[in-house]
């Protein structure tokens, strides 16, 4: 495994609660899938396309690296590929299994069981610094301009300044959310802070809303201009896992690991949420959400469950309603992550792999374009960024990070739909059932044993 040393020594900021700034020195579809709309107090239920078209896939092997070219052509059956991709980095540090990414203006970030949060800078990961706060365990990052929110052990947000200089890596602490107040100038309300790990957070930028939700399963709603909490409502019956906004209308979606994803909407001139609508598809827990959004043609919502389908949902153009489309099968074991970007969906999972998916202009029809096996452990966070934008050909910059404490970056060029020539054929459903423990014992990660428990249907996570 590949090591890092820093090209010049990293700047760090040290957080110990003040302000102050150091100088650098198993599924089954015989069920009917529950969507209830909460709103016309009705039940729906929209018939998933037939799996041939809602569900494509590709099952192949990857073709080994040309001694040539670090890139790798993608499994993609048709004579011309349509994906390539390289792995350009490959980090391992010493602050144990990184929890959270989060890309933005040049930078990512990353959040692990140590108290540090790192900077590195895109593309080549070069480590820009490090601040740091009291808590460590930062299950959740979240960038919005200059802006960075963690989540810590503690149960608390930090909400950090960054100013990123060419030659200059600065990190100031804002405030702390539930703030401190005084014991004797202020009565301590104990319902404000949350009672067990922040797994998420989502901003809604127009209305300067920071949601988080946890594992205590309640979603929280803070006003950043004054670090008020507006809100506070019991989300789920278990531990909330995901939590995205839709910036376009302002609806906040929630998964938990009771296996139900909900959609709250905020009452109009209120600070309190309701709850419009849940979507139920497996009583698999769900673990990662993704939007995906091009207004006003198309809107679809993703979650990755434990049972390693990914479960979509299309939105209605005239009464705003989501229906199940149908659903992605590939992944043998839980996904953990999802990442949406253009028509591209990138989900990461226990099974050590990262899948490409794109989804059809104007369809519900999906292929897995690649497979990217270079972790050694579940594949635990991802975060994406669009890297080049051509008539030819699109290229992203995708971020991972798995339980082998690698921090790995890829850099993935995309031929438009319109040059290739043929559509790769639709692979019969995957029979979970029928998997044996035999065809998994190349793998260098997953133990026969181990396996053999996971087919038996211990949907227990243990990488949470």
């Amino acid at each position: 495994m590949e090591h890092y040393t820093p090209r010049s020594p990293p700047c760090n900021f040290y957080d110990g609660d003040t302000n102050r700034i150091q100088s650098p020195p198993r599924p089954s579809f015989k069920s009917t899938p529950q969507i209830y709309d909460h709103h016309h107090d009705n039940l729906l239920y929209s018939p998933p396309r037939s799996s041939a078209a809602a569900s494509p896939n590709v099952y192949s092997l990857i073709p080994p690296p040309s001694p040539d070219s670090p890139w790798t052509l993608s499994p993609h059956q048709t004579p011309s590929p349509s994906l390539l991709y390289h792995c350009i980095a490959s980090l391992h540090r010493q602050d144990g299994t990184i929890f959270s990414i989060a890309a933005n203006k040049g930078l990512v970030f990353t959040g692990s069981e140590s108290s540090r949060i790192r900077a590195w800078r895109q593309p080549d990961c070069t480590e820009r610094g490090y601040f740091k706060a009291r808590e460590g365990e930062v299950r959740a990052i979240l960038a919005h301009g200059n802006t960075i929110f963690t989540s810590h052990k503690d149960c608390k947000v930090r909400i950090w300044n960054i100013t990123a200089a060419p030659e200059n890596f600065q990190a100031k602490k804002i405030t702390t959310l539930p703030k401190h107040r005084s014991f004797f100038a202020f009565p301590r309300n104990p319902s404000l802070k949350h009672k067990d790990c922040i797994s998420c957070m989502a901003y809604n930028h127009a209305e300067g809303l920071l949601y988080t939700g946890s594992w205590d399963r309640t979603v929280k709603a803070w006003r950043i201009s004054d670090g008020r909490c507006v809100d506070s409502f019991t989300a789920h019956e278990d531990q909330i896992n995901a939590l995205i906004v839709n910036q376009d209308d302002g609806c906040v979606f929630t998964c938990s690991s009771d296996g139900a994803v909900k959609i709250w909407r905020r009452v109009y001139g209120q600070s309190s949420h309701t709850l419009t609508m849940t979507l139920k598809f497996q009583p698999s827990p769900v673990n990662a959400l993704a939007l995906s959004s091009s207004p006003p043609s198309s809107c679809f919502l993703y979650s990755g469950s434990s049972d390693g389908f990914i479960n979509f949902w299309e939105k209605e153009k005239m009464s705003g309603r989501f229906n199940h489309g149908g659903f992605l099968q590939g992944h043998r074991f839980a996904v953990l992550c999802l990442v949406a970007i253009e028509k591209l969906i990138f989900s990461g999972s226990e099974d050590t792999t990262i899948r490409v998916w794109r989804r059809e202009e104007g369809s519900c029809f999906h292929e897995c374009l690649a497979v990217l096996d270079a972790h050694r452990g579940p594949v635990k966070c991802l975060a994406a960024a669009l890297e080049v934008e051509k008539v030819v050909v699109m290229g992203f910059l995708v971020y991972s990070a798995g339980l082998d404490q690698t921090f790995k970056v890829w850099r993935i060029k995309i031929m438009p739909e319109e040059a290739e020539t043929c559509r790769p054929a639709a692979v019969e459903p995957l029979d979970t059932a029928s998997l044996k423990v035999g065809e998994y014992q190349t793998s260098p990660v997953l133990s026969p044993s181990w396996v053999e428990k996971k087919l038996q249907g211990n949907n227990n996570n243990p990488f949470q």
